[in-house]
């Protein structure tokens, strides 16, 4: 399948058409300048899902062309589009101000990828995911076989990485986990879709129930170039929010595992918050996962336990250029 262009597109709730879809899980991408760890994220999940629908827009890096090429080498799991229509970035007054039904919208061009798959079953996937190869087996096992609760919304996380000040990878003390029930797995319905908040585009679960599955991948966004900050276009809106949020990082400190361990280890006002509350219960679940999922000694064994290869993935062992 060659690059399909779309320009002026408006995305209507039919469009999802669940009783039309095929079975199996679809992972749906949308990527802005995303060469960084692109190829690493879309190798280490293909092998897991029907399709990945890949969606780009305004890339002025390598993107379009580690999509066309994998596109050839994967032709019948990786689908591709170009958006053209240039979409507002989160956090800016244009975000906030553009209807979620305009083209230029991220709510649209959200539900735009999500419209593109073609499966029952659907994930998010950003562009900066390096996958845990077998959680991520093993959630599409019981999808596939029957055993994960279609009334679900299976929400999952990932350990944020970050360049310590030695540079070694480290965790980022203000920002340690990626993921609080805002991605998981779900069956789709026209009920489950993106719309407008003025933050940022949020994603309506219909009547799912979020219960947390696990931790499935690592998060590199504060390893790219720039530390992941560069679509927000900071010099052109200084009312985003995400400048404050640049400078929380780079102030921050950087933990090892064992201290990121330690400092997401649930105290006692969540765990006695999770006995009311649904949201509180859910990242009362995901922090107590931590110490399970990474027993290690430090950062690189638990990568070469959980993902072998990482090694060989171009700027994680080595600084990206800021």
């Amino acid at each position: 399948m060659s690059v399909q262009t779309v320009t002026n597109y408006r995305f209507t709730p039919a469009e999802l058409n669940p009783a039309a879809r095929l079975p199996g899980i679809s992972a749906f991408l949308r990527t802005r300048n995303g060469g960084d760890f692109l190829a690493a994220t879309i190798k280490s999940h293909i092998a897991h899902y029907d399709e990945i629908v890949a969606v780009y827009n305004q890339c002025e890096d390598d993107t379009a062309e580690i999509l066309a090429s994998m596109a050839q080498d994967n032709p019948n799991r990786l689908r591709v589009y170009h958006y053209t229509d240039k979409v507002a970035p989160l956090g800016s007054r244009a975000h906030a101000e553009t209807p979620g039904d305009h083209p230029e919208s991220m709510v649209n061009y959200s539900n735009f990828a999500l419209a593109m798959t073609r499966h029952r079953v659907v994930v998010k996937l950003d562009d900066d995911h390096l996958a845990i190869p077998d959680a991520v087996a093993e959630i599409c096992r019981d999808w596939r076989e029957g055993r994960a609760d279609p009334r679900h919304l299976h929400c999952f996380s990932g350990l944020n990485l970050a360049r310590g000040g030695n540079g070694e990878l480290a965790v980022p003390a203000f920002d340690p986990v990626s993921g609080g029930g805002d991605i998981g797995y779900f069956e789709v319905s026209e009920k489950t879709r993106f719309f407008h908040d003025r933050r940022f585009e949020r994603f309506d679960r219909g009547d799912l129930k979020r219960v947390f599955a696990g931790f499935f991948y690592w998060h590199l966004k504060y390893l790219k170039t720039g530390a992941g900050f560069g679509n927000y276009r900071l010099q052109d809106h200084p009312e985003s929010r995400f400048i404050r949020k640049k400078r929380a990082f780079q102030t921050s400190d950087f933990l090892d595992l064992a201290a990121a361990r330690d400092r997401l280890k649930p105290g006692m006002a969540i765990r006695l918050a999770a006995c009311f509350n649904a949201k509180a219960r859910l990242t009362c679940a995901r922090d107590q996962a931590v110490a399970a999922t990474f027993p290690d000694h430090d950062l690189a064994a638990a990568l070469d336990r959980l993902s072998p290869g990482w090694r060989r993935v171009p700027g994680l062992l080595e600084r990206q250029t800021s």
